[in-house]
């Protein structure tokens, strides 16, 4: 019995899980790229919910599917050339274990998880994938899935990126204080630009915010490399680094606005690939 052959992919569908069996067949013929929100379930002090990597990273990526999607011009993209993928909701999380609310798979899971699943879909068709992860402790383990890709589906083009990370003009723009970063006051305006019901503003309070504060090692571990690192517990009892109060949502919009512009100009290359 033959099946059926479609022309085209319903257009309002942009997430993977909607396609049917059907839609995934021509998107592969049409070399869809495919992106991967990767996030965490960890604490993120007082305010924020444990979930704040994933919010942030699953926004991103489908504001880029939406801009690739409604940027395409018939020729190098088509409608449904890309989609977004069911999210990773746990990520590589040691180091903050020791403070509420943390659920940590480690380094290998993490990696055998992300592998297992783009190289379910390289031997499917599929031929390029964007991650875009919210949490900082899963680069190092992407970097890992992108080595071994490279060793069994060297074809397949794999690319990962931050969130905040890629924000360096609007980040630079904000009122930090010496030590920031996690729960700090990117995150928390990137939060509140999302969704400022999920943000608990009553309890937005500093943490670790000089490094005169911080014990000898939890200061060496601010050096960016060399690199050694430490326990989220070691720098604060809530777990942050930064003052949140001093964040906005308008700043979020900056932050969101320039990694959204960044990431749509890579995908847009990718797709012409």
């Amino acid at each position: 019995m033959s099946r059926p052959v479609i022309s085209e992919i319903r257009p309002h569908i942009r997430d993977y899980a909607e396609l049917t069996s059907l839609e995934v067949e021509l998107a592969k013929d049409r070399n869809s790229l495919l992106v991967l929100p990767v996030g965490a379930c960890e604490q993120h002090g007082d305010g924020l919910p444990l979930g704040t990597d994933t919010i942030r990273a699953a926004h991103v990526a489908r504001a880029v599917v939406d801009r690739l999607r409604d940027s395409a011009d018939g020729d190098q993209v088509r409608a449904g050339s890309a989609f977004v993928l069911p999210s990773i909701d746990y990520g590589v999380s040691p180091h903050h274990r020791f403070l509420p609310g943390t659920i940590n798979i480690g380094p290998q899971l993490f990696v055998d998880l992300v592998s297992s699943i783009v190289r379910q879909l390289a031997d499917a068709g599929f031929d390029r994938l964007l991650v875009i992860t919210g949490h900082g402790g899963n680069l190092a383990a992407l970097g890992v899935v992108q080595q071994s890709l490279l060793a069994t589906h060297p074809d397949f083009v794999f690319a990962y990126a931050p969130v905040s990370a890629l924000a360096t003009e609007a980040t630079a723009a904000l009122p930090r204080t010496e030590v920031s970063g996690h729960c700090g006051e990117s995150e928390t305006s990137q939060m509140l630009a999302i969704d400022e019901s999920l943000v608990d503003s009553g309890h937005l309070n500093p943490g670790a915010t000089r490094l005169d504060d911080l014990d000898p090692r939890a200061r060496l571990s601010r050096t960016k490399s060399p690199s050694t690192a430490v326990t989220f517990d070691r720098y604060a009892d809530n777990g942050v680094l930064g003052d949140p109060r001093t964040a906005t949502a308008a700043a979020g919009e900056d932050i969101l606005g320039e990694v959204i512009d960044r990431l749509v100009a890579y995908c847009q290359e990718l797709q012409r690939l």
